[in-house]
């Protein structure tokens, strides 16, 4: 482990809060008036998943957690745990889905992901802006309704029900913002 400051924060640093291993959510750099500046953050327990706000004074030292970046591939899911292979060693590991969140949703089978991985252990994972999946379900928008902004509901081929305009259909590929499970743009092939 290694000591740095807060001035280093960064969004996605993992850092030991409390003797457990904790990534930064978000953070803001708070100059008041009178007294000394300090650092709000929100950290995520990597064990828990529980969000936690703390704040530090500003040039705090904390350790730094030693976090390996490894490319992995995603193979299949069981109840509560999804199986990844190293591309390079093809070692398998299982994540907790707790782990990944949400994001889970938005995964298939074959696409490659960053893992964190601290002490053998998977802690997190680096998720994309913006995911490519494939309309494989459509209701038909109702005639005459066209009125600006009109959804409908698709689902697409991770199982996932999603509202998008009236225009999408079945064997379009459509981006969705991953964090909130939002229509983004169709994207042609």
């Amino acid at each position: 482990m290694s000591k740095t400051t807060t001035a280093d924060f960064q969004k996605g640093m993992f850092i030991e809060f409390r003797g457990e291993p904790n990534q930064i959510v978000e953070f803001q750099f708070v100059n008041p008036g009178k007294g000394s500046a300090f650092v709000r953050t929100k950290l995520k327990n990597v064990k828990t998943g529980k969000v936690l706000e703390f704040t530090y004074k500003s040039g705090e030292s904390v350790e730094e957690l030693p976090v390996n970046v490894r490319e992995m591939q995603y193979l299949y899911k069981t109840d509560n745990q999804m199986t990844f292979m190293d591309n390079q060693s093809f070692e398998q590991m299982n994540i907790d889905k707790n782990i990944i969140g949400n994001f889970s949703h938005f995964i298939k089978e074959g696409d490659v992901f960053q893992i964190f991985v601290y002490d053998d252990q998977a802690i997190g994972m680096r998720y994309p802006k913006k995911v490519r999946l494939m309309v494989t379900g459509s209701d038909e928008g109702a005639k005459g309704n066209t009125v600006m902004g009109a959804k409908k509901m698709v689902t697409v081929e991770t199982g996932v029900s999603v509202a998008v305009p009236l225009f999408i259909k079945k064997g379009d590929t459509i981006a969705i913002d991953p964090e909130t499970g939002e229509y983004l743009e169709r994207v042609s092939q």
